[in-house]
């Protein structure tokens, strides 16, 4: 029985008793949530149901816990039920109902863990978004971690995603890219606003070798070449750079479209209608102080350039005019400062600002070896790069120790610990219960001793197989949660959980009959089903960070 299985016990008998009392069945929830008590001896779940109706309903809470308790004592799979303080119900399992969990796991395979959480949900989710102007820096690796993962995490429950990466490609920083190549091709100084490191040089004699005659010609007919090719060149490098981190994207989506389709004029157009565009000083603005901006924002100015004000918002109701309900924004440290004016120009747009559009702002990250600052890159300048980091610990433990935090703070990563192979490296720690697993059910195979076609659930008494399956039945709702809450983090601290919890049970439990006092055939089958769902989960948890689960380390 899974505590989701529980979860809909409790809530069928809530009914039961509602209606047996004559009750209010319209204060019930729609869902139930258990909590595993600290103490177990306290019960395998507890629900404080009792508590959150009585006033409802005006019944007392023990009085209402007892009768649910009652109800629940006839459910299949339910050995107890007991009542603690002013109200709380502790439930145990029977042993056969809470290793059933174990077939049900190893039976969903790659799709344990997965819900309709988030069924008929469109979410279109933009990360990274850098400028084609230069490398894929730390800054942006930490989204394309976390990016990556929030996309494979909203997809298991259930909604319908799409990534995407705005390319800024059409503001004045591509002129000054193109310059600046220029300048490194015909031996001229860097332009004072332009861009450095060594990645330009390479990207101008990349240009120069496939048309050695473009550093002859007049300035004015080199630089657009110079420009174009090298934003194209720059791009090609973004992207391999990203799918060598094992991050693709559905959309990558050029600012340049917007200018030349029509579509920002499509958007002004929209906004007036709404009734929020208005003429000024020369200039027509948006008035997004009528949604708590702090000041009204110009989208042309009075020499009738666009502003790139203009183009995120004629972005956004491109977005939403492509069929997605939910803008998801993954943006950098930097970037507070447009939170509420992108909630504005929802809320000009017509839509709800707290729905229709989310701004998640991720916070810097340091790289160190042994506590101190990691040189700067010399091929990009002054900057960390995505392959650097890369090249330095690896794919797998680069997203895992991105992923692993909350976005919300600083993030500092030791290069030391992270490709340490031991336990205080945390994805060497959860990739290593996966890799012991293998080589338990390799040994199992070499001795003859298979999981078999069925087991007997009931075997699965001990302190810590419980504990193990218990664990391993928080993974569907731990993927919930992380989809519904944005925070990828939650499914990295629970794997981490279950792999310690999974070490604890291997200590304990003899699996394979080996050695002295081997335990009965029918006891290593059951624990040969335990072993290889939790096998699973850790599978299925991994991928949903894009880090691999190994087989042997």
């Amino acid at each position: 029985m899974t505590p989701a299985n529980l979860a809909e016990a409790v809530l069928a008998a809530a009914h039961a008793v509602f209606t047996r009392r004559g009750l209010d069945h319209s204060v019930l929830p729609e869902s139930v949530t258990l909590e595993r008590p600290r103490n177990p001896e306290h019960g395998d779940y507890a629900s404080a149901i009792s508590l959150q109706l009585s006033k409802r309903v005006g019944v007392p809470p023990r009085e209402l816990a007892g009768a649910l308790a009652e109800e629940l004592a006839r459910t299949p799979g339910v050995k107890s039920v007991e009542i603690a303080g002013p109200g709380f119900l502790n439930l145990r399992l029977d042993p056969a109902a809470a290793g059933q969990l174990a077939r049900d796991v190893v039976q969903a395979g790659q799709a344990y863990g997965r819900s309709d959480r988030l069924t008929g949900q469109r979410v279109n989710l933009e990360f990274v978004s850098a400028n084609p102007t230069g490398p894929i820096h730390l800054g942006h690796t930490r989204w394309a971690a976390v990016g990556d993962s929030l996309h494979r995490i909203l997809a298991a429950a259930g909604a319908e995603v799409t990534s995407e990466h705005y390319i800024n490609d059409a503001g004045a920083q591509i002129d000054r890219f193109g310059r600046s190549l220029y300048a490194v091709a015909v031996g001229e100084p860097t332009p004072e606003d332009g861009y450095s490191g060594e990645y330009v040089a390479e990207i101008a004699e990349r240009i120069v070798r496939e048309q050695p005659d473009l550093t002859g010609r007049p300035a004015e007919e080199a630089l657009p070449v110079f420009r174009d090719r090298g934003y194209q060149l720059m791009l090609d490098e973004m992207r391999t750079s990203l799918e060598r981190f094992g991050v693709h994207f559905d959309v990558w989506f050029s600012e340049r479209t917007l200018h030349s389709s029509g579509a920002i004029e499509h958007a002004l157009g929209r906004l007036r209608e709404q009734g929020h565009v208005y003429d000024a000083d020369g200039a027509i603005w948006l008035r997004t102080t009528d949604f708590d901006d702090d000041k009204d924002r110009v989208l042309i100015r009075g020499n009738g350039e666009l502003t790139y004000f203009a183009a995120d918002s004629a972005y956004y109701i491109n977005k939403r005019e492509r069929g997605f309900d939910k803008c998801v924004y993954l943006l950098g440290a930097d970037h507070h400062g447009y939170v509420n004016r992108l909630r504005a120009i929802a809320a000009c747009a017509g839509d709800d600002p707290d729905f229709n559009i989310e701004i998640l702002i991720g916070q810097l990250v340091n790289l160190v070896r042994d506590g101190q600052p990691v040189r700067l890159s010399k091929r990009a300048g002054n900057i960390i790069t995505l392959d650097e980091l890369v090249d330095a610990v690896g794919v797998d433990a680069a997203r895992y120790s991105l992923a692993r935090s909350n976005t919300d703070s600083p993030l500092t990563l030791d290069i030391e610990v992270i490709t340490r192979n031991s336990n205080d490296n945390p994805v060497y720690y959860v990739q290593y219960a996966h890799a012991r697993i293998a080589s338990l059910l390799r040994r199992g195979a070499d001795l003859g001793v298979l999981r078999g076609a069925d087991f007997d659930p009931g075997l699965l008494s001990h302190e810590k197989e419980n504990e193990l399956l218990k664990t391993l039945g928080e993974f569907p709702e731990v993927v919930a949660e992380a989809a519904g809450l944005r925070e990828p983090h939650r499914i990295a601290r629970y794997l981490e959980e279950l792999a310690g919890t999974y070490h604890r049970f291997n200590d304990a439990c003899k699996v394979l009959p080996l050695g002295a006092n081997p335990p009965a055939p029918e006891l290593t089958q059951a624990r040969l089903w335990l072993v290889d769902a939790t096998r699973i989960v850790l599978a299925n948890g991994l991928a949903l960070l894009g880090v691999s689960a190994p087989e042997q380390m």
